[in-house]
C-alpha cells in the first residue's frame, strides 16, 4: 500500500543548508545521563531530609522528562531550580550547563562553565564555550588553553584543531596556524575540515594563492557542498576572478542542484558585485568551525551535540543565517516545531533564505496544527511572489495532509501552470495532483498525473508504489501494474508499506501463498501500522488460519485506525470474510511523503 498521509512533516524542504555526507565514529562529547536509581542516589538528600528531597527529584525528574522531549527552555528551568536546591551537585550543574548551552543562554552559560571546569578540568564541552568566549574577549593564551584541554575523540580532536588554528591566526601566526592543521587526521571528513579552514584562514591573513589552492581541493573533493562553493566564488571574486567564481557556483549547481544561497551569490557576481568573504575575521572562522561541524552531526543523528555547536556557531556570529536554519530543521526532526519557529524567526528578511525559510515556517505551523496560520502564511507569499512555484506548492501539499483535496487542487494546478516545461525535479508536483484527483474519484486525470511524474522521474519508488497498487485494486494493467510494484520494492526493499503493496496485489489476484509470505513481512517492517495487520489478517482467513486473522484484525483494531477502517475491521470481527474478497477503492492509496517540486 501507498504510505500513509503523514504529511504534517515537511513536503516543501529545499536542502537549506549543505550538509557534507560525512558518517563518524563517535565518541560522544555530551556524558551520558544518569538512569533514574542512579540519579535518585546522586541528588537525593540525607534521612530527615524528605521535604527538600521531594523538591528537588521532582524537579531533577521534570527536568529529565522535558530534556528527553527536547523541550530545552523547560528542561533548563527545572535542572536551574534543582541546581538551587543542591548547588554543589556535579550531576545537576553539567545538565544545568548543558541546556543553558543548547538554550542559547550565554551569561549563565559561561558562569556554569567555569563552575564545571573547577570540578571536572576536562569537561570538553565547558572548554569549548570558555575558550570561545576568551576568544570573544581577546585573551587567546586562554583561548588555546581551553581548547588544547578539549582535545579528546575524534570530533573533539577536529573542533579543537580547527579552534587552535584560528587562535594562532588571530595572534597573527599564520604559518603556524597553517601546520597547526596539518595535525589533523588524513581521513577523508577531517581533511575536507583542513581544506576548507585553510582556505578561510589564508584568505584572513592576504594570502590569496594559499587560499586559491585550499578552495580549489576542497571543492573539487566535494564540489556539491554548497558552503565551500560560495566560500570559493567569494574569494575568486574578491580577487578579481568573476568568470571563474561564476563557474564554480555553476558547476556546484549542476552537482547539488540550485539552491538559494548560490543563486542569490550568482546574480550578484554576474551584476558586478563583490560580496564580502565567508570569515573576515577569527570570531567568524571559529563560526565556521562549530557551525560546519553542528550541521553534520544534527543532520547524522547526534541531535543533542549538533545542537549545542550550532549554538556555538551563533555565539561567534549572532547572525549566521544558515545556523538558525540548521538548529530549526534540528528541531523539525525532533518535532519541536515551537523551537523550530522560534529559530526561523532570527532569520535576516534579505537573506536569500528568507523565502524558503518562510515555507518552512508554514510546515512548522501544520506541525502545531496551526493549519489557518499556516494558510495564510502561505497565501501572503503567492501575493509576493506570483511566478513562484514552491508557495503554491507547499500550500497544496498541507491541504492535502488533511484530507483537503478539492481546496488543494487549484493550487497544484496553478503551479503547473507556471511550468514551461516540465523537468525532472517537477515529478512531485504532477503525483500530488494525482493524488488529489484519484481521493475525488477522478481517476483519468489522476492516471495521466501520475504517468506524466513517472515520465519524468521513472524510478520514483512512489509514484510506481502508488500507479501499480491502483491499478491491480482496479484490475487493470495487471503485468505492468505488478512490475511497478516489484520494482518499487526492489527500490526499497525495507519499506513496510511498499512490501504491504506486493502482498495485497498478490491477494487481490488470488495468489494467497504469496500474499502471505509478503504481508507477514511487511508487518515485520511495519508492525504498528492498522492497515497492514488488517491485510494480513484477511490473508490468513483465506488460507484458513482464522484464529491468527482474528488475531490481527483485532490488533490492527488496537492500533487505532480511522473509524471507516475500525468500522469493518469490528464487522470481520464479528462475521468474518465473505466467501470471496470484495473489490476494494484503492483505500490505501493514500498521499506519501513526497518532496515539492523545486
Amino acid at each position: 500500500m501507498p504510505k500513509p498521509s503523514t504529511e504534517t512533516k515537511r513536503h516543501a524542504m529545499l536542502e537549506l543548508a549543505e550538509r557534507p555526507i560525512l558518517r563518524w565514529s563517535l565518541l560522544s562529547l555530551l556524558i551520558v545521563f544518569l538512569a533514574a536509581p542512579a540519579a535518585y542516589s546522586e541528588v537525593g538528600a540525607e534521612n530527615g531530609e524528605t521535604a527538600a528531597k521531594g523538591t528537588l527529584l521532582g524537579n531533577y525528574l521534570s527536568g529529565r522528562v522535558a530534556r528527553n522531549e527536547h523541550d530545552i527552555d523547560t528542561a533548563a528551568e527545572y535542572y536551574a531550580k534543582a541546581l538551587d536546591e543542591d548547588p554543589d551537585n556535579v550531576v545537576l550543574l553539567e545538565q544545568a550547563f548543558l541546556l543553558e548551552v543548547a538554550n542559547g543562554d550565554w551569561n549563565r552559560a559561561v558562569t556554569l562553565g567555569n563552575r564545571l571546569i573547577d570540578t571536572d578540568p576536562t569537561h570538553r564541552i565547558a572548554r569549548f564555550l570558555l575558550g570561545l568566549n576568551a576568544a570573544k574577549e581577546g585573551n587567546y593564551d586562554e583561548a588555546e588553553k581551553d581548547f588544547a584541554s578539549a582535545r579528546q575523540g575524534p570530533i573533539a580532536d577536529l573542533a579543537s584543531t580547527l579552534s587552535r588554528a584560528w587562535v594562532e591566526q588571530a595572534r597573527g601566526n599564520t604559518d603556524k596556524a597553517l601546520s597547526t592543521l596539518d595535525g589533523l587526521s588524513s581521513a577523508s571528513w577531517a581533511q575536507f575540515y583542513q581544506r576548507y579552514h585553510r582556505a578561510l584562514i589564508a584568505d584572513v591573513a592576504g594570502r590569496p594563492k594559499v587560499a586559491e589552492r585550499a578552495y580549489a581541493e576542497a571543492f573539487a573533493s566535494s564540489p556539491g557542498t554548497i558552503r565551500v562553493a560560495e566560500a570559493y566564488a567569494r574569494h575568486l571574486a574578491k580577487n578579481g576572478k568573476r568568470d571563474k567564481a561564476i563557474t564554480i557556483l555553476k558547476t556546484n549547481m549542476e552537482a547539488a542542484a540550485k539552491h538559494p544561497i548560490t543563486e542569490g551569490l550568482l546574480e550578484r557576481i554576474e551584476a558586478g558585485e563583490t560580496p564580502p568573504l565567508v570569515a573576515e575575521n577569527t570570531n567568524e572562522g571559529l563560526a565556521e568551525v562549530y557551525y560546519g561541524i553542528g550541521d553534520a552531526l544534527a543532520g547524522e543523528g547526534g541531535l543533542d551535540l549538533g545542537l549545542v555547536f550550532l549554538q556555538f556557531g551563533i555565539y561567534m556570529k549572532p547572525d549566521l543565517d544558515l545556523a538558525y536554519v540548521a538548529l530549526a530543521e534540528a528541531y523539525d526532526n525532533a518535532e519541536k516545531y515551537d523551537l523550530e519557529l522560534r529559530a526561523f524567526d532570527q532569520v535576516s528578511k534579505d537573506s536569500p533564505l528568507w523565502l524558503n525559510v518562510q515555507i518552512q515556517k508554514a510546515f512548522a505551523l501544520n506541525g502545531l496544527e496551526r493549519v489557518d496560520e499556516a494558510q495564510a502564511t502561505l497565501e501572503n507569499l503567492i501575493k509576493a511572489y506570483p511566478d513562484d512555484i514552491r508557495p503554491l506548492d507547499a500550500l497544496g501539499n498541507i491541504l492535502r495532509s488533511h484530507e483537503r483535496y478539492k481546496e488543494a487542487l487549484p493550487y497544484y494546478d496553478k503551479a503547473i501552470a507556471l511550468i514551461d516545461e516540465p523537468q525532472e525535479q517537477h515529478w512531485s508536483i504532477f503525483y500530488s495532483r494525482g493524488v488529489c484527483h484519484e481521493r475525488l474519484k477522478e481517476w483519468p486525470k489522476a492516471e495521466k498525473d501520475l504517468k506524466q511524474a513517472l515520465d519524468l522521474k521513472p524510478e520514483e519508488s512512489l509514484v510506481l508504489n502508488y500507479l501499480g497498487y491502483t491499478w491491480v485494486d482496479q484490475k487493470t494493467n495487471l503485468k505492468t501494474a505488478m512490475d511497478y510494484i516489484r520494482k518499487a520494492v526492489k527500490l526499497k526493499p525495507d519499506d513496510g508499506y511498499y512490501v504491504d503493496s506486493l502482498g495485497w496485489a498478490y491477494y487481490r489476484l488470488g495468489n494467497l501463498d504469496a500474499a502471505v509470505k509478503q504481508l507477514e513481512r511487511a508487518v515485520e517492517l511495519e508492525p504498528n501500522d492498522p492497515i497492514i495487520n488488517d491485510h494480513l489478517g484477511d490473508v490468513y482467513w483465506r488460507v484458513g488460519r482464522k484464529l491468527e486473522a482474528k488475531y490481527q484484525w483485532q490488533q490492527a483494531l488496537e492500533l487505532k485506525p480511522e473509524e471507516a477502517d475500525a468500522k469493518k475491521i469490528r464487522q470481520k470481527l464479528a462475521d468474518g470474510l465473505e466467501d470471496q474478497p470484495k473489490t476494494k477503492a484503492a483505500e490505501r492509496a493514500k498521499p506519501d511523503d513526497a518532496p515539492t517540486a523545486q
